[in-house]
């Protein structure tokens, strides 16, 4: 585990809220130079504790108004390579996150879609249509709070 002072959580918290912050930037809220920003964003990168930077897009926006989790219980776990399902879940678009679960269901995805029959379509010929799956539950999302992480 690597060690983090006050200035080192209050980088990171920064950086969650903004990652296209540059190093100028951040060491200016912080009190300190670039150079120095700069040492400790890479420090904690090559920790692991920062993995790389990602936007967030708003899917409301691109159209796509429906989002929902989906359960699903792969029917013949011994039939079906975990491998193979995971490669034919995340190559159908919709699905932006795939999560191996222990509990009553093998798979968490997020799934979204244009609408409700959008996500019947991709449910029907899509989800439903692969290899192994059995049982599947659905939860569509009504709201959605961002916390702050564990740092926050």
């Amino acid at each position: 585990m690597t060690e983090l002072d006050d200035i080192d959580r209050r980088l990171l918290r920064l950086v969650e809220g903004d990652a296209t912050l540059s190093a100028g930037a951040l060491g200016r809220a912080l009190g300190l130079g670039q150079p120095a920003a700069w040492r400790r964003l890479k420090r904690l990168e090559e920790a692991g504790v920062l993995s790389g930077r990602r936007v967030d897009l708003d899917v409301e926006a691109l159209g796509f108004g429906v989002t929902v989790f989906l359960g699903i219980k792969l029917a013949t776990k011994g039939r079906v390579s975990l491998e193979d399902f995971e490669r034919a879940i995340t190559a159908i678009p919709e699905v932006q996150s795939v999560s191996h679960v222990l509990g009553l269901y093998d798979y968490r995805l997020r799934v979204v879609a244009r609408d409700l029959a959008d996500f019947e379509r991709i449910l029907r010929r899509r989800i439903m249509t692969l290899p192994g799956v059995g049982q599947i539950e659905s939860n569509v999302l009504l709201s959605e709070e961002r916390l702050p992480g564990p740092l926050g």
